[in-house]
């Protein structure tokens, strides 16, 4: 055996400094991919989970009070209960906040009851009004037609991470599902459960959710599944509550997240919502989740989607 003070010292070394020499020729089209590739690198921040040591849960809702309480029986169950649920109301009825009142007295945590007043369609406003009123460091927010995996909460926590956010998805419902649920069924979070989603989508794979999460793109953008630091979503000031009419606002706020530095994280496989198919309202929570279109502008000076009329 070597003598003990010929052993080398394996403990790690961190460089304090690294440089990267690339080598090229003649060839600036892809010596361009390169190098932005080079500076999103600089942006990576230390992937260690980030715990948020408070979690509120926004709640939007709009003159469906069947599902709201199916929501809230879900949010009850959860493996990680958040600290605190903001039900912000986009001016339903007296039954609404009735239901609040009365599932608020023996619910096991924190619940308040944000109302504006019914003069349209007005989901940006609403949602600014819940992320206002919650007091926890990281929001998550959700559609009042979603019922929650047992451990939605527990899943956007564990994924939370400084300077991103996070974006979910949904598993929509049947008809016939729909009126299971709202009947009292429990939510068939499997293969399955009927719905016009692909089976494979509804099947908890815990690994390939954090491959998922480290990729690019982000994922589609909708705001029934989407959780944010409250002090990102502070910094870029909200929604714009220019945004009337059924959609836009979501897409117009991750753009502006974006170029905040605010990188998209997907979250699938994981954190999944049983979406209740469209409201007979027609206030569309949800209403299938059709894709936008890209906006192609990101500022707060250029607001996309036309006011639409009320179904």
């Amino acid at each position: 055996m070597a003598p003990e003070s010929r052993l080398p010292d394996l403990t790690p070394a961190r460089a304090t400094r690294a440089s990267l020499v690339v080598i090229t020729y003649n060839w600036p089209d892809a010596l361009g991919r390169v190098l932005d590739s080079v500076a999103e690198q600089s942006r990576l921040p230390d992937l260690t989970p980030a715990r948020a040591t408070r979690a509120s849960l926004v709640v939007i809702t709009y003159n469906w009070p069947d599902a709201l309480g199916r929501v809230l029986d879900s949010v009850a169950q959860q493996s990680r209960l958040p600290d605190e649920v903001i039900v912000t109301d986009d001016g339903s009825a007296d039954d609404t906040r009735a239901l609040v009142a009365r599932i608020g007295r023996d619910f096991p945590t924190r619940i308040a009851h944000v109302w504006q007043d019914d003069t349209g369609f007005r989901a940006a406003r609403a949602r600014n009004r819940g992320i206002a009123a919650s007091h926890g460091d990281y929001v998550i927010l959700i559609d009042g037609d979603m019922i929650l995996h047992r451990d939605f909460v527990s899943d956007h926590l564990d994924f939370a991470l400084h300077g991103h956010s996070l974006q979910g998805s949904r598993l929509n419902a049947s008809a016939a599902e729909t009126k299971r649920l709202l009947d009292g069924g429990r939510a068939r979070f499997s293969p399955l459960m009927p719905g016009p989603f692909p089976p494979h989508r509804a099947i908890r794979w815990p690994w390939l959710a954090r491959v998922k999460a480290r990729s690019s793109s982000g994922g589609r953008i909708f705001s029934c599944n989407m959780s944010v630091w409250r002090e990102d979503l502070l910094a870029v000031n909200g929604f714009d509550e220019r945004f009337e009419g059924y959609g836009g606002e979501d897409q117009e706020l991750a753009k502006r997240l974006r170029h905040a530095g605010i990188r998209r994280r997907q979250l699938k496989f994981e954190a999944w919502g049983s979406g209740i198919a469209r409201s007979p309202v027609g206030r569309g929570w949800g209403r299938g989740l059709a894709a936008h279109h890209p906006l192609k502008a990101s500022s707060r000076d250029s607001p996309r989607g036309a006011p639409k009329e009320r179904a």
